[in-house]
């Protein structure tokens, strides 16, 4: 079984990977699936991202969330860099 998530990315990640937004597949085995496993198989396609892991940003339907949150089909997953000031 598969669901589909809409990822967002801002800043420098956005130039990483070459959109603003992607349509991602994930396959499901059981369960939901949570967004350590949606950043995993976006590490997979793009290893660039990676280096970004620990200061990472993430908000699932517009609301901060962890690696743990859980994510459901139709889900809309925004991934930032930490927000610089000046």
């Amino acid at each position: 079984m598969t669901m589909q998530v809409t990822v967002l990315f801002f800043s420098v990640l956005r130039e990483l990977v070459g959109a603003d937004q992607l349509t991602v597949e994930l396959a499901v085995a059981e369960g939901a699936p949570s967004l350590d496993f949606l950043l995993t198989t976006l590490y997979a396609t793009y290893p660039a991202l990676k280096s970004w892991d620990s200061r990472l940003l993430l908000a699932v339907n517009a609301e901060f969330a962890t690696r743990e949150t859980l994510l459901q089909a139709g889900d809309e997953v925004a991934l930032m860099p930490p927000v610089q000031g000046g």
